[in-house]
């Protein structure tokens, strides 16, 4: 069987694992540099060729995916003076982002008139899962254009959830991200009280650790807390921020009270306001506990 010619835009701490697997895979593939080259000279050893803007990407592929930050990037690498809309030729984005749901939806529509067909594809897990090539994606879209692109996805993925129709995959990324995020506030905040009672994090560690509260992000956050490993889980408190203002913003537009959600995001902006944005998430329990004069 031919494959399909795959163009990756967003080579970061997920993407570069992520393009390297659909390389590795016998996929052709064409990628494109951003600030930083390293990715992209590692992925031309591997056999990937490189293009210098999202138009000629678009000329050259079947299939592009996107994993850039949130729905502002992704808007300007399609419809930008060179964006991959300028082609003027059929394909089919997946965009593996976590956007704002009301955006990707407007997009498709925007992109549907141009023969272009826009599929969410969010994902959860880790850059080592990324590398290892066993993330978990949501993905939203028509059923003949989920099973177009499942193979692609099949490259990086370990297990692939096809959620429903286009824009169905970024919410529940959000909600997602909502628990996941939520976790994270709650812990520091937990940690911080414990602390003052006494309780150092070794303590509370030995009384969750292989209970019910156990889960793999516990584990993950609980490895910067008790080890200090800064690569335990590279996720920027900046970008948890701007995932719970998403998440605040469909909130809204469903008319939806959602009180614990604003506590969670209120956790990551005050977190950001003081300077902490490029920090990982489990480092918020850090600055919650210095806020609270424990160091």
């Amino acid at each position: 069987m031919t494959k399909a010619n795959v163009g990756f835009i967003g080579l970061g701490l997920m993407g570069q694992g992520m393009a390297t697997n659909v390389v590795r895979k016998g996929w052709p593939l064409a990628v494109m540099a951003h600030r930083n080259r390293a990715p992209v000279e590692a992925l031309l050893a591997e056999g990937a060729t490189e293009v210098k803007t999202p138009r000629e990407m678009a000329e050259r592929s079947d299939i592009i995916v996107l994993c850039v930050t949130g729905s502002p990037e992704v808007l300007s690498v399609v419809e930008g003076a060179d964006g991959i809309a300028a082609a003027g030729k059929p394909l089919t984005i997946v965009d593996c982002s976590t956007s704002d749901p009301s955006v990707t939806l407007k997009l498709a529509e925007d992109l549907a008139g141009k023969d272009v067909t826009l599929l969410d594809a969010p994902l959860s897990r880790t850059p080592a899962d990324a590398a290892a090539g066993t993330l978990d994606v949501m993905v939203g879209g028509a059923d003949d254009d989920v099973r177009r692109v499942w193979p692609v996805l099949e490259c990086f993925a370990g297990r692939i959830v096809h959620t429903g129709p286009t824009g169905t995959g970024h919410t529940m990324k959000l909600l997602n991200n909502f628990l996941a995020m939520g976790y994270a506030a709650l812990y520091s905040e937990a940690l911080m009280l414990g602390q003052k009672a006494g309780l150092t994090p070794q303590v509370f560690d030995s009384v969750i650790r292989g209970g019910r509260m156990d889960c793999p992000f516990y584990q993950t956050f609980f490895r910067w807390v008790l080890e200090r490993d800064p690569n335990a889980h590279k996720f920027a408190i900046r970008n948890a921020f701007k995932d719970m203002s998403y998440l605040a913003a469909f909130a809204n537009a469903s008319g939806a009270a959602n009180p614990i959600g604003a506590a969670v995001r209120n956790s990551f902006a005050q977190a950001v306001g003081t300077g902490h944005g490029e920090d990982y998430v489990p480092m918020l329990s850090d600055f919650i506990a210095e806020a609270n004069g424990i160091k």
